[in-house]
């Protein structure tokens, strides 16, 4: 791992010592859950700190790094771009912390982070993740966008984005290549494990809306909310359903958060301080032993039935949403194990324009169990059928999680 590491880190000289084109990584295009992560942004407390005025890691590198400028000045062949060449040490550095949530952005790259965290972005509507042996897999894909009209399917791999090899990839890298200009077309392979199949699609680039909350009422007056992310808008959307399943005369409630990859710290807090009992919500703890405690006053906790619905690509502020109902009994988990990501990451603002997006603290549940790399368990193990986890939507009647979650609500009303 060690080796691997430092590979990443002179990989990252190396590609801006040739002169390379650095790609530019993006958040804008799809949903990714690399950025299911929990995100807090601070400001920059050093401002008259640039990227040139850093301190280098030891006198040994800084070293190296003068023999390789002085090779490539004399001798390299073609044209130098010292602005590529600095941004590849810079992405290399901090690729070598093996960290796939920690990144460095240039300043566009962190201009467009910001403006894709409104949920509005020009994309194919799908979500994406990576694994722990940086395979790109599509986690949802929704109705009605370019990725579904094209044939994408969930849990399908990407492959390919163009003629572009991004297994291994950074996934802000994949999903910089996946963005375009609006009515642009992007060409996407998939591997597929159904069938074992490679297929390439043309999907086009559009103005994407994603709702991170629907509702309805099912049999029975219960009450059912999909949460898909936990965006900024998500916390009107959800106490605007919430309310509107109480006018309705809701009994009991199932809240789904399925394949939901995360989003905003602030976001899922400000969702549990609504139906919370008073006490702590989830804190951090840094590498000092320091950090926060979020907690709700308790002024308004639910106190209906409820089954929380969760599987393997349940992360980040998803599972401090589940985490936090089950310590508090609040409802029965339904479902399988969450993904465990139970990290936070900070992006901070550098002077120059550009940012650094580290991992910088464990967060923990209410009782103190910090869920990294083992997720949540849930109350009642419920596996959806091989065969329906690749449909963009599943009849509920053939949704035995969803089924079994009304069996719990149904068996909990009539008591």
């Amino acid at each position: 791992m060690e080796e691997k590491s430092k590979k990443r880190f002179w990989k990252g000289v190396f590609i801006g010592a040739l002169g390379m084109l650095l790609t530019i990584s993006v958040i804008i295009g799809v949903l990714f859950m690399s950025d299911s992560l929990i995100i807090s942004i601070i400001p920059n407390t050093n401002t008259n700190a640039s990227q040139s005025e850093a301190v280098p890691i030891s006198t040994a590198v800084q070293s190296k790094l003068d023999i390789l400028e002085k090779y490539v000045k004399s001798s390299f062949l073609f044209d130098i771009d010292e602005e590529e060449l600095a941004n590849g040490v810079y992405k290399g550095y901090v690729a070598a912390l093996n960290d796939p949530y920690s990144e460095y952005y240039t300043k566009e790259e962190y201009e467009e982070m910001n403006e894709s965290i409104d949920g509005t972005y020009y994309g194919i509507g799908v979500m994406v993740t990576s694994d722990s042996e940086g395979r790109v897999s599509v986690v949802r894909v929704f109705e009605n966008c370019p990725g579904a009209q094209a044939g994408i399917l969930p849990n399908d791999y990407i492959v390919k984005v163009g003629d572009v090899e991004v297994t291994g990839m950074d996934l802000n890298e994949v999903v910089g290549y996946i963005k375009g200009a609006e009515g642009t077309t992007v060409k996407i392979t998939v591997y597929r494990e159904s069938d074992s199949e490679y297929h390439e699609m043309e999907v086009e680039r559009r103005n994407v809306e994603n709702p991170t909350v629907e509702h309805e009422m099912l049999e029975n007056q219960i009450g059912y909310i999909q949460i898909t992310e936990f965006d900024k808008v998500t916390v009107s959307q959800f106490q605007n359903a919430l309310q509107d399943l109480e006018n309705q005369g809701m009994k009991g409630l199932i809240i789904d958060i399925r394949s939901n990859p995360g989003g905003l710290l602030k976001t899922v807090v400000e969702i549990l301080q609504g139906i919370l009992p008073e006490g702590t919500i989830v804190y951090t703890q840094d590498k000092n032993g320091e950090g926060e405690t979020y907690t709700s006053e308790g002024k308004t906790p639910f106190t209906k039935p409820m089954a929380v619905l969760i599987n393997g690509n349940s992360a980040s502020a998803a599972e401090i949403f589940a985490g936090a109902i089950k310590d508090y009994k609040l409802g029965t988990l339904i479902g399988t194990t969450t993904f465990g990501k139970g990290i936070v990451q900070t992006v901070l603002p550098l002077s120059d324009g550009s940012a650094l997006k580290m991992t910088v603290s464990r967060y923990y549940t209410p009782s103190g169990v910090c869920i990294h790399e083992t997720g949540i368990a849930p109350d009642i193990e419920v596996t959806l059928d091989e065969s329906l986890q690749q449909q963009i939507t599943i009849e509920k009647s053939q949704d035995t999680q969803l089924q079994k979650a009304i069996e719990v609500i149904n068996g909990q009303i009539t008591q």
